[in-house]
Formats: C-alpha cells, sequence, structure tokens
C-alpha cells in the first residue's frame, strides 16, 4: 500500500504578520516553550517536513543532527537544494538574478564543493534513515531549451544516489512535456505537482505521477493579486484554501495510489500557519488520524478546525 506523508512547507516563521507564533506554536517563552522546542511540537502533528532554509545557506551536519534528534522514527525531512544548484548567481554575490535576465544568463554553474558540502550538510537526516526527497526548486524564469535540460540530466546524475524531485515553474516544460519526462523519468525523479496561481507562462500540469518510486506534490496558495508584487515576500503566501478547493488533492492521491509506492504532500500557504490548516484538514480528508495538540489560540483563528481536530484534552500551552 501506498504511503502518503503530508506536512508543510518549513516549520519555524517566528516573525513578521505571518508569524507561526501565538497561534501554532505558543510565544516564545509562554511556561518556558523556545525556539528549539517548535520541530519537536510540530512533529507530534505531522510525519514529515519540508526544510526551506537550506535554499538560503548550505546545511549543517550538527543542525541536521540536531533535527534528527528532535524527531520520532519514521518521521521524515524533504530538503530544498541550495539556491546554486537552481539559480545563476551573478559573481561576487549571495542572491539571484532578476528572473528577467536568468534566460540570458544561461544555466546555473555550482562546483563540486557545492555539491560536496550539500551532501555532507544532510548526512546526518540520509544516514539516520529520514530523508525523503531532495527538492530541486528551478524559478519561473527558467525555460526549457538543450541547454537547461542538459544541465537537469547533469545535476541529477550529480546526486543519483538520492530520490530527487524536480520543481519546474515556466511553461515551456509542459509544452514540451515529452522532453522534459525523459530527463526526469531516466533518472526516476519525481516531477513536482504544483498548484499556484496561473498566468500566461505558468506551467500546467495534469497532476498524474511521472515514475512509481514516489509522488511530490506543493500546494502553494492562490493569492494571485499578491503574487509577483507582495508588500512582503510572506504576502504571496496568504491564502486558506477551502475544504472543498483541497478535496481534489486528496482524490488524486486515492486516484494514484496504485501507481506509486510513495507520495509527499506538502503545504507552502505558510502565512499566519495557514499551511498547519490545510495540511490538517487533508489529513483528515486522506482518512488519516489528526495528531497533536491544538491550542486554544488556534481554534479561535480557524474555528473551521474544530470540526476536523480531536476533542482536546488540556492547554498546556495555551497563552
Amino acid at each position: 500500500m501506498m504511503s502518503v506523508r503530508v506536512g508543510t512547507s518549513g516549520w519555524s516563521y517566528p516573525s513578521g504578520r505571518g508569524t507561526w507564533n501565538g497561534i501554532f506554536y505558543p510565544r516564545r517563552g509562554t511556561r518556558g516553550f523556545r525556539a528549539a522546542d517548535e520541530l519537536s511540537y510540530y512533529a507530534e502533528h505531522f510525519d514529515t517536513v519540508e526544510v526551506n532554509s537550506t535554499f538560503y545557506r548550505p546545511p549543517s551536519a550538527a543542525i541536521a543532527a540536531r533535527w534528527v534528534a528532535q524527531t520520532p522514527a519514521g518521521f521524515e525531512f524533504s530538503v530544498k537544494l541550495h539556491q546554486k544548484f537552481t539559480h545563476v548567481m551573478p559573481v561576487g554575490h549571495g542572491s539571484p538574478l532578476p528572473a528577467e535576465a536568468r534566460t540570458e544568463a544561461g544555466v546555473p554553474q555550482p562546483e563540486q564543493a557545492d555539491m560536496t558540502a550539500f551532501m555532507a550538510g544532510i548526512e546526518p537526516i540520509a544516514g539516520g534513515g529520514k530523508l525523503g526527497a531532495i527538492l530541486v526548486q528551478f524559478p519561473p524564469g527558467f525555460h526549457q531549451d538543450a541547454n537547461s535540460l542538459a544541465y537537469i540530466a547533469r545535476l541529477l546524475e550529480m546526486f543519483r544516489d538520492y530520490p530527487m524531485a524536480v520543481e519546474l515553474r515556466h511553461r515551456s516544460w509542459s509544452d514540451a512535456g515529452a522532453a522534459t519526462s525523459e530527463v526526469l523519468d531516466r533518472y526516476q525523479a519525481a516531477w513536482v505537482q504544483i498548484d499556484e496561481p496561473k498566468f500566461r507562462l505558468s506551467i500546467r500540469q495534469d497532476l498524474a505521477p511521472n515514475i512509481e518510486r514516489f509522488y511530490y506534490m506543493r500546494l502553494h496558495g492562490r493569492n494571485a493579486a499578491q503574487w509577483w508584487s507582495p508588500e512582503a515576500p510572506e504576502d504571496r503566501y496568504n491564502y486558506l484554501y477551502s475544504p472543498d478547493e483541497l478535496q481534489p488533492f486528496a482524490d488524486v492521491v486515492a486516484a494514484v495510489r496504485p501507481e506509486v509506492r510513495k507520495a509527499y504532500l506538502y503545504l507552502n500557504n505558510h502565512f499566519a500557519a495557514k499551511s498547519v490548516v490545510n495540511a490538517t484538514v487533508l489529513k483528515h480528508q486522506l482518512g488519516q488520524p489528526v495528531t497533536g495538540e491544538y491550542r486554544p489560540e488556534m481554534l479561535n483563528a480557524y474555528p473551521d478546525l474544530r470540526a476536523t481536530v480531536p476533542r482536546q484534552t488540556g492547554t498546556l500551552f495555551s497563552d
């Protein structure tokens, strides 16, 4: 039977208008609750998480080992590949080029040392049997052509010993879907299925799996009005799916059960813990047990959760 894991993209959002603190988590300092307690608390609710921080800075083996120790047996991390592997980096700068410049700039140019460092950083997770997949997230400006296809093949060859999930956002990848699938299938890499606002050049997908090994889906929300020009980056993900909007994704998982061995579904609409709400509802729709404490502050913010979560036995971490 296919193993299905549902979680969120990231687990620590300590500041800004979209913070999780005081909603899903207690406010820091409440009855001794610390930042270091967040992952353990999260793991009482979900059995997987997508690590976003490794996109911005190479993973640290010491920190990864701490994550492994803070989560129970059977918990899995999917880890986002560092941006050096997916974005063209200008010389002497630590951030990607603007989207409009990426096509002209060619493909990323990671070095062997970058790959070695990334693998060393995630070794405690992989060696501990807690690695779900490595997520390779390319930007919307990364188009399909012979050069970019060849680069993906080289990248997947570099990481051939790991389960790889590749997220592509530009429509050129789906318009020439056979060529895209050929490269991904050759390396048994999952083509990430994404839900997001759709624009003229957005990728088109049918949510079908491309390999038997595993299935990977990311739900980013549908905040089209703030997708390209949010006041703050977190505003892009300020969207709450309704149960009716989530049900088709639960139906897709049911439909692909005979075709794949494992499935990972991650909610990335993280503003004010809305991804937690939707991941919880999706678990319920999939017939999975809803576990962990849901604090009164969370239930007050999202009262529809009361019909989904089990009756709370206490308010240990109520503010």
